[in-house]
């Protein structure tokens, strides 16, 4: 059997080039330029919500204006959470989405939630939302892409059902 000779792994090493960059540095170059990113995937069944809300923090800060729509089970990503009480974190990161939430909105993105979605699936009334997540009919969902589309918004689709 082979033996490895290479020291373990320590603590502050690199094992890649995180400084190289590849592709230019893209930002915004219109004012009011807008970025739509869409959700329609269930919190915590997998990193792509928690990933493109992320982009979505991202996009915001590239200055474009940023919006979210949850929608399907995408809104169980715009859910006030906690246990035993709302907000209380009972793991380390178990509030991830909701923090990053409202970071989107305290940077001035854009949260809408499909009101349908929210009672007719999962339960939920308009008062569980996370502050500053604005409660949409579901007719409200197509319309706000077909807007986006309209105004040659950059859209990113997030879909993990």
């Amino acid at each position: 059997m082979p033996k490895v000779t290479k020291p373990a792994n320590q603590k502050g090493e690199f094992l890649v080039d995180y400084e190289e960059k590849v592709f230019e540095d893209v930002k915004s170059t219109t004012p009011g330029e807008k970025a739509l990113v869409t959700f329609h995937t269930v919190a915590f069944e997998g990193s792509i919500g928690f990933v493109n809300l992320l982009q979505a923090t991202r996009l915001q800060r590239k200055g474009f204006d940023t919006s979210i729509l949850l929608y399907g089970p995408g809104v169980t990503l715009g859910v006030k959470r906690g246990f035993p009480t709302l907000g209380d974190e009972a793991f380390p990161g178990h509030l991830n989405f909701n923090k990053q939430i409202e970071k989107f909105i305290g940077e001035g993105g854009k949260v809408y939630a499909c009101r349908f979605a929210l009672q007719a699936l999962y339960g939920h009334g308009e008062p569980s939302l996370i502050e500053g997540v604005k409660p949409i009919n579901p007719l409200d969902v197509l319309d706000c892409i077909l807007l986006h589309r309209r105004e040659g918004a950059f859209i990113l689709n997030t879909w993990t059902l």
